[in-house]
């Protein structure tokens, strides 16, 4: 695959994340809990993942109990960052659980240089300026103004940032050897681990409920579990963890467009243009990451 192809997939996995808070609302709005949301995302998300296992047959690796539990725990802070961000969703508005959540572009490039020592440059920093300002707009905080915050909304948020950020960092440095699908099953295994021992599943044993609740999860899980950490498999190894954040700030337009088109929500022109840095600083970001795969690639021939 080439350069391009790691990061768009990098960036369709962050477009997957974009289309939850759609039908998290939805759901809400259908009388379920966040508990039953979340337990139902996961559930059906690490269903549809394993399913997927049987057919790659005899590339699925043997590994090693201290591998496999590795892989395992990494895939914890993927599910944390659901029920800390449907937590803050339910706290505070969500064009401030937004703006909460997407500091994970800065935290992100803070943990690689942090762990990694790979200091971020100046198209980098652009690039994460531009998208904290689109964000800013996009999210219509500057037209609406004047809001009062709940210091919980705001804890549940950030602790969802922090733990975007970690999956994002971990998904490219653990496991790389085996195949994304089995890798990806792994990290939805851990997810739905944490997620059943925080939320306990009650709603199993109700099968009205359940049969219910069936359509969000099913779509939740498909586009919240299953394709995320399976688009970050392929992709993050090679773009790292820095590029990573900024490609998967593809979320916000998304959710944008969704919450637009399906919730007929009124998205101003002052949210569109803030789209529209967004996508501009990934572009940068992007763009930036090429050059320099071309000059490693010119200087290695």
């Amino acid at each position: 695959m080439k350069a391009w192809q790691y990061a768009l997939a990098v960036f369709f996995g962050g477009c997957c994340y974009g289309i939850l808070s759609t039908f998290v609302k939805m759901a809400y709005s259908a009388g379920f809990s966040m508990a039953e949301v979340s337990g139902s995302q996961y559930l059906f998300g690490t269903l549809f993942i394993w399913v997927c296992t049987l057919f790659i047959g005899k590339q699925v690796q043997k590994l090693s109990i201290l591998s496999f539990i590795k892989v395992l725990i990494s895939g914890l802070p993927m599910g944390l960052t659901g029920i800390f961000y449907y937590q803050s969703l339910q706290t505070v508005d969500a064009s401030l659980a937004i703006i909460f959540l997407f500091q994970f572009v800065w935290i992100g490039t803070l943990l690689e240089w942090i762990f990694y020592k790979h200091k971020p440059n100046k198209g980098k920093l652009l690039s994460i300026a531009i998208l904290l300002i689109g964000s800013l707009f996009a999210t219509g905080l500057i037209i609406e103004g004047g809001k009062t915050i709940s210091l919980s909304g705001l804890g549940w948020g950030m602790l969802s940032a922090l733990s975007f950020s970690s999956f994002i960092l971990v998904s490219g440095a653990v496991g790389n050897q085996l195949h994304p699908i089995f890798k990806s099953a792994l990290l939805s295994s851990g997810a739905l681990i944490i997620v059943m021992i925080i939320l306990p599943p009650s709603f199993l044993l109700d099968p009205s409920t359940l049969l219910k609740l069936s359509p969000y999860g099913l779509v939740l899980g498909f586009f919240g579990v299953m394709l995320p950490p399976l688009l970050f498999s392929i992709g993050m190894p090679r773009v790292g963890p820095s590029l990573g954040t900024i490609l998967s700030a593809s979320e916000l337009p998304v959710a944008v467009i969704m919450s637009t088109l399906i919730l007929r929500e009124q998205v101003d022109l002052i949210q569109w243009f803030g789209v529209i840095l967004v996508l501009f600083g990934i572009f940068i970001g992007n763009t930036s990451f090429i050059r320099n795969r071309k000059k490693i690639s010119t200087g290695n021939a």
